[in-house]
């Protein structure tokens, strides 16, 4: 999120009594308020979650393994060819 960008939309969520006073707690202790310790944590953890989906990380044998998996060739799959051979459903 830029530094700029107008907060125009609003989350709201339900939450027990207990789990408020856990997260009111520790909002306090890094001197913030709630919704900005929900945020900033919700969007740390989004941005994690997401570059789980978009990058990977490999150690020099992992990345040779990963090479020659990419460099042998395919095994024929007769039942995969003629799923792809058919029509669909919305064909």
């Amino acid at each position: 999120m830029q530094a700029q960008e107008q907060k125009t939309e609003r989350i709201d969520i339900r939450t027990t009594a207990t789990a408020k006073a856990i997260l009111q707690q520790a909002a306090a202790s890094v001197h913030k308020s709630v919704s900005e310790f929900l945020l900033d944590t919700g969007l740390s953890m989004a941005a994690d979650t997401l570059a789980d989906r978009k990058l990977f990380a490999l150690n020099d044998e992992q990345w040779e393994a990963f090479q020659q998996a990419l460099d042998r060739p395919s095994n024929d799959r007769p039942e995969l060819k003629k799923l792809l051979n058919e029509p669909g459903v919305f064909d």
